[in-house]
């Protein structure tokens, strides 16, 4: 069967969330696992709480089983199937619907069965269907969503002998999808993240959004892979295609086709924050790729920029642990050339869950006293008491400066944390 690892962070997550009265739904992007969590993890854990097989019920609507049953993509037939299997109120019902949007009319069913006092409902669906903008709209409030991330490096590393540099080097090449465990060679690695762009993702924006430009759509996500890290915004995005991709396309659109990217969960945009201001800037953005490795596999692996990919893995990690991440701005007033100007500096992440707060640079060389300087500018900047941290490309023991700003490698805070 090859390598099984067992998804604690969100199983955990699945367990805080039993018997909470509110739909569970899974969303990430295509291939990340999601189906697994629910149909053997989480299945799984159930039997070891003891519940009975016979109260798991798991219908997947993109395969056949080897139960006859009919059609249940037909809503009917799978209300009357259901109910069939949920023969007392006492006894407590777990309902597993995956790729659930290939029932029509599913939202109705869905929230009847919620409103059992003995049923716990969880779904998931395509995100060429089905989206975590559509939550609101679809469970009025009475869903709890669960993001499904590709494999964080922790997880890639699960079960491994190899060097922590060597498991590095090919998780910042071939990203942590789950379905390169399957595959044994470089080659067969980059064939399969191809066809997850080429033959899934790009087809399930296409059709869920009646795109027609098809090519500028692609086009557009070679863009925001190429720039990842890098302050950007539709109009700039618009004018680096027409002049090195020669593709023309206008800034609406642009932002138009973002929006499809983000909301199929290939990308999420970091917005910009003045933190001295306290306000957002709207129109610029950091994009970053949901994995590594499907960013790489876009760009045909050309573009290897170990500093911006540094950078992405961090932001995926803050992402994955629960964190609000957004770009941090500081403003100072300085004497430039004999005149006081304002000088913005930028810090690269501002993570943010709740309950802590800390100010993040990615820095993968410091290896000059220039080039340590100019990473804790922007730091020293700020005046609040919240935490600054430093994360290297070395493998480093962390410490603390004597200007309270820690130090960390990049292993330490992929495998262990802040």
């Amino acid at each position: 069967m090859g390598r099984y690892i067992q998804r604690e962070t969100y199983l955990r997550q699945l367990m805080d969330r039993m018997g909470n009265g509110e739909v569970k739904i899974i969303t990430g992007p295509r291939r990340s696992g999601k189906s697994w969590l629910l149909n053997r993890i989480f299945k799984d854990y159930l039997l070891e709480q003891g519940v009975a097989e016979d109260n798991i019920i798991i219908v997947s609507f993109d395969m056949d089983d080897d139960e006859e049953t009919g059609d249940l993509t037909d809503r009917q037939a799978l209300k009357s199937y259901l109910y069939s299997r949920i023969t007392d109120d006492t006894t407590p019902y777990y309902i597993i619907l995956d790729e659930v949007q290939e029932v029509e009319g599913f939202e109705k069913l869905v929230n009847g069965l919620n409103a059992r006092d003995n049923v716990d409902v969880y779904i998931t669906g395509s995100n060429s269907h089905f989206l975590s903008s559509d939550i609101k709209t679809i469970f009025r409030g009475r869903g709890d969503e669960v993001k499904v991330w590709p494999f964080s490096f922790r997880e890639f590393c699960t079960d491994r002998t190899e060097p922590v540099s060597e498991l590095w080097k090919e998780y910042y090449t071939y990203g942590g999808m789950p379905g390169l465990l399957r595959q044994r060679t470089s080659e067969q690695k980059v064939a399969y993240l191809q066809r997850l762009w080429n033959k899934t993702y790009l087809d399930d924006v296409v059709e869920r959004h009646k795109v027609k430009n098809r090519e500028a759509l692609s086009a557009l996500a070679d863009a925001l892979c190429s720039s990842v890290g890098s302050l950007t915004n539709p109009n700039r995005i618009s004018n680096v295609m027409r002049s090195v991709q020669n593709t023309k396309i206008d800034s609406e659109t642009v932002s138009n086709y973002i929006g499809y990217l983000e909301e199929a969960f290939l990308f999420e945009g970091a917005k910009r924050y003045n933190i001295k201001g306290n306000k957002y800037f709207e129109s610029i953005k950091k994009y970053y790729s949901v994995d590594v490795g499907l960013r790489n596999a876009k760009l045909n692996f050309r573009q290897q920029e170990i500093t911006h990919i540094m950078e992405n893995v961090i932001y995926n990690e803050l992402r994955m642990r629960g964190f609000a991440v957004d770009v941090g701005v500081v403003e100072a007033r300085e004497m430039r050339n004999g005149k006081s100007e304002y000088i913005q500096y930028e810090i690269d992440f501002i993570a943010s869950n709740g309950r802590d707060k800390y100010y993040i640079q990615s820095a993968f060389s410091l290896d000059s006293e220039e080039k340590r300087q100019q990473e804790l500018r922007s730091l020293l900047k700020v005046d609040d008491s919240f935490q600054k941290i430093v994360i290297t490309g070395s493998d480093i023991a962390a410490y603390t400066d004597n200007k309270g700003i820690r130090f960390m490698g990049l292993f330490q805070f992929l495998l262990s944390g802040i």
